[in-house]
């Protein structure tokens, strides 16, 4: 095929993300393509082709000249894009069908290759570079191949990242998220994400009780959280680091186009690098919400999963916090909303791919029993 790279100057990002792991390919870039770089200017693209470029993707190679590295780490680097690509398209229902696809020579699919930073040793070379794949053959291989995927942007999102801090009389308090946290989210691919979105700081105007209104899901927060930022979509990523347990714990509660959320995941901290932990946190939170748009999407579109409705029973106010936890944090779970509760009982609804028997199923192995069908349901502790 005919390569064209496309070189641009950018402001050079922070160090290449450690958790990236390239894929090995069958073969190597053609050696042409490291010798000599043609410039052109990127052609103009239709809207819903703006996913199909993997953008600041962080490459490395080691080999026994900078040369060789360098065609190692574009062609490692291309390959492993391209399966990015695929897990940003495909809803995760379908994900093992991604597996088949992934390993499939990625140059076939390849439009260019930005370059916005690199170096290099006389064996290394480390860069962060833009995929731009073709987005018409990659559609005609899902379409093909039977692989249902989602293309359509939602409605750009705010995001605020937020630190906690110990309050003198025990309690918690929420601070900006400081240069550590917040760059972590402004490194990502936030402009040719599912999910597009605008990093901003925590405004002074915003205090603590409409954070602890969005955590607790009142979507009256929304209200004051939409006003300030003058945008229809605001979310909180909020990082705690617990250093007794060595773990960062990570919280989104806002509403994005897929509803409202309430989301919850731990991360251990290695080493003592909560900077490493942040930038992993950040790019698995980013999937989560490019999950729940094609969720939603693929309701739209009549696909499977559904709104749960449910009457949660319980004796106290510590146990309702203990189920609406597990709750939270099962994997796949969206839009969680929460209406009315009372000392005994409470209104949930929840969507959750398969709908309530799969959620049933999922919530037995915590001990917790859902019972119901259609558009009522009833959970309580026990069997």
């Amino acid at each position: 095929m005919a390569w064209r790279l496309v070189l641009r100057r950018h402001t050079p990002i922070c160090r290449p993300a450690p958790f990236v792991r390239l894929a090995p390919i069958a073969r190597a870039l053609p050696a042409a393509l490291a010798g000599a770089l043609a410039l052109a200017h990127p052609l103009s693209a239709a809207p819903r082709d703006k996913v199909y470029t993997i953008a600041n993707y962080p490459v490395e190679a080691t080999a026994k000249d900078a040369v060789a590295a360098k065609e190692k780490a574009h062609a490692d680097g291309q390959q492993a894009a391209f399966g990015a690509l695929l897990k940003r398209l495909v809803p995760v229902t379908a994900y093992a069908q991604v597996d088949r696809l992934k390993s499939m020579q990625a140059g076939n699919f390849v439009d260019g290759v930005a370059i916005r930073s690199e170096s290099n040793s006389r064996t290394e070379y480390i860069a962060s570079l833009d995929f731009s794949f073709q987005a018409d053959a990659v559609r005609n291989l899902l379409k093909r191949e039977g692989v249902p995927f989602i293309e359509e942007q939602s409605p750009k999102l705010v995001l605020i990242p937020v630190m906690t801090q110990s309050d003198p009389s025990g309690g918690v308090r929420f601070r900006p998220g400081g240069d550590t946290w917040t760059k972590s989210w402004k490194v990502l691919d936030l402009e040719n994400t599912l999910t597009p979105m605008r990093i901003e700081a925590l405004l002074p105007s915003i205090q603590d009780d409409t954070i602890n209104a969005a955590l607790a899901g009142d979507d009256r927060a929304e209200r004051v959280l939409t006003n300030e930022y003058k945008a229809d979509f605001v979310m909180f990523a909020i990082a705690e680091i617990d250093e007794s347990n060595k773990q960062l714990n990570v919280t989104l509660a806002g509403i994005d186009a897929a509803g409202l959320v309430s989301w919850r995941r731990g991360y251990h901290i290695d080493g003592g690098d909560a900077g490493y932990a942040m930038e992993l946190a950040a790019v698995v939170t980013q999937g989560v919400l490019e999950g729940r748009w094609k969720v939603a999407k693929t309701e739209d579109g009549g696909g499977a999963g559904g709104i749960i409705q449910m009457a949660v029973a319980y004796s106290t106010l510590e146990e309702w916090d203990d189920m609406r936890r597990q709750i939270l944090e099962i994997p796949g779970i969206d839009d969680v909303r929460i209406g009315t509760v009372s000392p005994n009982s409470a209104d949930v609804s929840v969507r959750y791919p398969g709908g309530g028997t799969s959620l049933a199923a999922v919530l037995a192995r915590q001990g917790l029993t859902l019972s119901g069908s259609g558009q009522a349901w009833s959970l309580r502790s026990g069997y």
